[in-house]
């Protein structure tokens, strides 16, 4: 018996150029499975609400009280809790749906053997790298929607310091202090950019690296030690699992949140 343990997903067949690999598969179908279960639980709602409406309205409820103490307003929160809670809710499902039994054993025949047809989704970068550019591009765009065009330039090239330096040279006082806060502002912007390009890496590689690990732990464990061994490992995956999905949400709003409050400070400043 052999254990194939693959960093990227296997491509089960392509239409046209695009490659259709196994966990994309599983996303399609995790994703139907929420749409077609929102639209379900839409339809069933009652003003006297049953046990499973009780339970799914204090999820939301909470959540919603969660993210509004984080964000700060009501009509804040209105707009940024659909995006926070559909990704917890699709990165955990994601996460729980792997332990799932026997999705291992469906596989397809291919020539270079057999090809699983599922495949933990947040176990592939690419899919995590979307999801993670999503949530910086949308950052960005709220900064700039906040602060304007020119204040979100402002907040990385931040320039004022060595105009005003240069404004009081013309009069002949030389006010080195400010030139070297200048350098010193732009210096800041720079990392400020640095800052930006690191959460597209810190975001993702902590969800993937995570799940990626969990899945190949357990698969070795349960290689090398069936039955009763793999179990801790399993709950510890899917503890992992669940933090996991809760981290990358909160974060999203925490990322956010600051590109709300920065643009508001400069507005103020301004």
């Amino acid at each position: 018996m052999k254990l194939n343990i693959s960093l990227s997903p296997e491509v089960l067949f392509n239409i046209g150029w695009f490659p259709v690999t196994n966990s994309f598969i599983w996303t399609l179908v995790l994703s139907l499975f929420l749409i077609v279960t929102t639209i379900v639980i839409g339809k069933k709602l009652k003003m006297i609400p049953g046990g499973t409406q009780n339970f799914v309205e204090l999820i939301i409820e909470e959540s919603y009280s969660f993210v509004k103490s984080i964000i700060g307003t009501d009509e804040k929160a209105k707009k940024v809790f659909p995006l926070v809670f559909t990704m917890f809710l699709l990165i955990l499902l994601a996460n729980l749906a792997t332990f799932i039994p026997g999705q291992a054993a469906i596989s397809i025949a291919k020539e270079n053997g057999p090809v699983p047809l599922f495949r933990a989704v947040m176990a592939d970068y690419g899919l995590v790298f979307v999801l993670t550019i999503i949530t910086v591009v949308l950052t960005q765009i709220i900064a700039i929607i906040v602060s304007g065009p020119f204040g979100y330039i402002g907040r990385f090239i931040n320039l004022s310091g060595i105009k005003a330096f240069f404004k009081e040279a013309i009069h002949g006082k030389f006010k080195f202090g400010v030139l070297a806060q200048g350098f010193l502002d732009l210096f800041l912007g720079i990392m400020d950019i640095v800052g930006e390009i690191a959460k597209i890496i810190s975001l993702s590689f902590r969800l993937f690296g995570n799940i990626f690990a969990g899945e190949v732990l357990g698969g070795v464990m349960l290689f090398l030690a069936p039955f009763f061994t793999p179990l801790p490992f399993m709950f510890l995956g899917i503890i992992t699992a669940i933090v996991q999905a809760f981290v990358f949400a909160v974060l999203t709003l925490i990322f956010i949140t600051m590109a709300i409050e920065t643009g508001e400070k400069q507005e103020g400043a301004a």
